[in-house]
This record gives C-alpha cells, structure tokens and sequence, in this order.
C-alpha cells in the first residue's frame, strides 16, 4: 500500500470539519504476526486498529486512547490502543467458531464499547456505549453522537496486506456557520472512495480527487508503528500482583514461571531467584 503505516490530519476550514487518514500495512502485519486469526476476524481487528490510531488525534495531551469490548459470543476480547505519537499494539481473543460470524455484533455477541483515554498525566477517563450495530464504524459513530454530540463518520477497508480507516468530524462551531449542507455534502463525497483507489494513489491524490471542489487544509504525514510495551520488568510487576504465595506455588511445581505477551508473542521465564529478589525473600537455597 502507498504511504503504507502513516497518519494525516486534514481541515475543511470554511465548513468547520475536520478530517483524518490513516493507513496500516507492515506494522499491522507485525500486530497480528503471533495469531492465525480467521479472515472475519482479522479484518475487524484491522478496523479497530486503524480506528484507534484515527481517535488519538482528538487527543490534546501526551498519553493513550484504548478500544475495548468484551463478548459473550465467539470473541471474548477486541481491543486496540494507541498513543499521541502514532505507535499502537492490539488483539481479538476468540473460539475455533469465530470464522462462521461475518459481522462485529455476531462475533461479540452481547457487548459493550468502551473508549478509555489515558493521560500520561491527568486523570483517566472512560466512555462506554452498547455495541449494538453491525460495524466498528457505526458503533463509533454512536460513541460520539452519545458522548460528546459530535457528528463521526468512518469507513475502513483491509486486505491481506494491510487496512486505511477515513475519519470526518463536526466541529463544534459547526452549528455557526452559513452552509448547513456541508456536512452531508462532504459525507456523500468521502462515500465514494474505494480501496482499490486507495491502494493505487497517495493521500495528496485522493484528498484532491475526492474533495477538489472544497477548501481543505492538509497537515503533513506522521509515521504509525505497531509497538508493544511489554517488557521484563512490567511482567514482574503482573507477579507482583499475582502475589508472593501464588508465585512460590507455581514454582513448587514448574522450573519458572512462564509469561508470554498477548499483543506480540514475547516470552519471559523467571526463576525461584528472581521471585525472591521480587518479593525480598534473599537467595534460593
């Protein structure tokens, strides 16, 4: 894909619309490198991905936004985050009869969609919605008609090599400018782009192609990457939590305790020596 992992702001200033462009190609591949997810699925978690990248540009502060919903049907989790500087990890957890359902609400079942911003410094805030429509984009949509009663728009498209995700959003001075059809009218625009074109053309393309007869303000390309910030020392921390008796049990019956990372296949062992150091317990005879 061209532009294959990057993000692009854009402004229709005289309408008082904002935009986003987001495109996913190798680092999506390395997100979902450590799972054999069916194709349904993958394509989902490719929305949700791509998703998430597009919402950090609402935020106006160094921290992360979170997409997370958990199911009672075939996939029990979907969840992806992304930080302030483009760089995102994300995972759908799921049963050997995921690939039968085709649609958000039929693999999730009974759900909801929480959208979970976490400042780096600040307090952390939480919006939830029922997961009740059929697509990612609709679900988001109704997130922000419900909290923050902004008109959204998205569309998504993937395939085997990676995934684009389009955002539109009302500003809220919209309600003061004289042309009211904008809105509609730039939504009508945006409906026609295929991915097919936007495998084929760059972004300075499609925005021209798409919205020629605007006035549309284009802010330069940022870099998108999947990172997972796991690391030794946070999967201490998870034993730590865990607990010093629960983690000498374990060790009664195992030579180390084993953790691999969810989002990025990362294994890490620890011995009876690095537990006891964990919980001040001295050397291991």
């Amino acid at each position: 894909m061209l532009e294959g992992d990057s993000f692009q702001k854009f402004m229709f200033d005289d309408c008082h619309v904002r935009g986003e462009f987001v495109r996913l190609g190798a680092s999506f591949q390395k997100a979902c490198a450590s799972k054999n997810y069916p194709q349904q699925l993958k394509a989902l978690l490719a929305e949700t991905s791509a998703a998430s990248v597009l919402l950090t540009g609402t935020l106006k502060f160094e921290g992360r936004l979170a997409i997370h919903a958990r199911g009672e049907g075939p996939v029990s989790l979907l969840m992806a985050e992304a930080t302030n500087t483009r760089e995102f990890r994300s995972i759908a957890n799921f049963d050997d009869t995921a690939e039968n359902f085709e649609n958000l609400t039929q693999m999730l079942g009974k759900a909801q969609l929480a959208i979970t911003i976490e400042p780096n410094k600040g307090n952390r805030y939480q919006g939830i919605v029922p997961l009740e429509k059929p697509t990612m984009g609709e679900c988001l949509a109704d997130y922000f008609k419900y909290s923050e009663q902004l008109d959204t728009y998205f569309m998504f498209g993937s395939d085997d090599q990676g995934c684009f995700g389009l955002m539109l959003q009302k500003l809220p001075d919209y309600k003061f400018i004289e042309d009211q059809d904008a809105w509609g009218r730039i939504v009508q625009l945006a409906s026609t782009l295929s991915f097919d074109e936007v495998k084929e053309c760059d972004n300075a393309t499609l925005l021209h192609r798409l919205f020629h007869e605007e006035k549309l303000r284009v802010y330069g390309s940022e870099h998108v990457e999947f990172v997972c910030s796991c690391s030794q020392e946070r999967s201490l921390a998870s034993l730590k939590a865990l607990g010093q008796e629960e983690a000498l049990d374990i060790l009664e019956h195992e030579a180390v305790i084993a953790i691999d990372c969810q989002f990025c296949g990362q294994h890490y062992e620890f011995n009876r020596e690095h537990i006891n150091t964990l919980f001040g317990l001295g050397k291991a005879h």
